[in-house]
């Protein structure tokens, strides 16, 4: 049967195959994965880092035609771009695509290159996130080289893993060992990651990373002396994984604002970003993040698949948020419009009239305007022109 996520939901059919590939051997789950109509069109993504010729090596032996992603951060070691152009020619891949990030959204994000400097998850998302987002838009599934022995985020890793209801990932070599790794490189003798015999055994950007001594953990050189294990392109219980998941208690959880007062947010299924939304069909019912500065007619034809919109307001003077959500309101989307970050409770009734329904504010926010500043603003319907325009007044 051919693939329809509407007939055959993400996480029905991660169970379905995780139960019964369970019992096979990695070469054998990449070899079912890229031929299971349960699993769709898939691609590799491989960094080409320190074990990545394993799986490309797999790959190569079961279709050399297979699509591999490829994510050029253009803050990559040397060694590391010519080990990638060595890997694919010698082991014969046909479809190797190389990635990056837009030019135009570095030169508006990093134009001097040096925003691993300050903030290396807004790096990562840029350099790494948004792009791969992009490249997996036409596929159903994407492989991964993720082993449990990798860290405590990987730990209870799966064969197959439900990225979000929108996508599986298959991690083959979940079960792997180190020594497997190993010994699977020496007896097809392939070619090694130079850094690797300099003291690199995990390899990311050159920024980045850093020799690892004897003894440590081997991600320990990725972002050392930082709060933080993954890039960001991967996802537990759909939701981005950039660091140690934090205990409940550390997380102060922002407040939301409506005509009614302050509460809780009630939406618990996540977020995605505009880049992730497939075709309607295929993510029914998804929340979504803009930035403010979006063109609204990029999501033309997606809106009946979206319950929820929220708008980031980078600054309190920044008033593009309000023009976005007017555009939407006049597109016909009809979900919830939430208005979050520097909304002022002087901004409420210009918020509800362009459109929001609600208002996410941070812990610091409520408590330095409490529910009475916002209440005051809350006369807005008198002056709602706005609904008036659209006819739903």
């Amino acid at each position: 049967m051919p693939h329809d996520p509407m007939i055959h939901p993400v996480a029905d059919r991660v169970a379905g195959l995780n139960a019964r590939y369970r019992n096979h051997a990695a070469q054998a789950v990449l070899e079912r994965a890229l031929t299971d109509p349960h699993v769709g069109r898939i691609a590799l993504v491989s960094s080409f880092g320190a074990e990545s010729v394993v799986l490309l090596h797999m790959l190569s032996v079961i279709d050399r035609s297979a699509p591999v992603l490829f994510i050029d951060t253009q803050m990559l070691f040397p060694e590391t771009l010519s080990y990638q152009a060595e890997v694919a020619t010698a082991l014969g891949l046909t479809d190797v695509r190389t990635i990056r990030a837009r030019p135009e959204a570095v030169a508006a994000r990093d134009p001097e290159g040096l925003l691993h400097q300050a903030d290396t998850d807004a790096c990562c998302d840029l350099r790494k996130t948004e792009p791969l987002e992009r490249a997996l838009a036409d596929f159903d599934a994407w492989i991964t080289g993720r082993k449990r022995f990798q860290g405590a985020t990987r730990a209870t890793l799966d064969f197959f893993e439900n990225e979000g209801d929108r996508r599986i990932k298959v991690n083959p070599l979940a079960h792997w060992a180190p020594q497997d790794v190993q010994d699977y490189m020496i007896n097809n003798r392939l070619p090694r990651h130079p850094l690797v015999a300099r003291g690199y055994p995990s390899i990311g950007c050159a920024p980045c990373t850093s020799r690892v001594a004897p003894g440590e953990d081997p991600r320990a050189g990725r972002w050392r002396d930082a709060e933080k294990e993954e890039c960001g392109i991967h996802f537990i219980n759909g939701k981005v994984v950039r660091g140690p998941l934090p205990k409940e208690e550390e997380q102060p959880m922002n407040m939301l604002v409506t005509d009614q007062g302050f509460g809780k947010d009630d939406w618990t299924n996540g977020f995605v970003s505009a880049e992730q939304i497939g075709a309607p069909a295929d993510a029914p019912m998804l929340a979504v993040d803009l930035p403010s500065d979006t063109d609204p007619a990029s999501l033309a034809g997606l809106l009946q698949g979206i319950a929820l919109i929220r708008v980031e307001f980078p600054s309190f003077a920044d008033g593009r948020g309000f023009t976005l959500a007017r555009r939407l309101r006049l597109m016909g989307f009809n979900g919830r419009l939430r208005a979050r970050g520097h909304v002022l409770a002087d901004q409420y009734a210009m918020a509800r009239r362009a459109g929001f329904d609600e208002v996410e504010i941070s812990p610091e926010l409520t408590a330095r305007q409490p529910w009475e500043q916002w209440q005051a603003r809350a006369g807005w319907q008198s002056h709602d022109y706005q609904s008036r325009l659209r006819g739903t007044a």
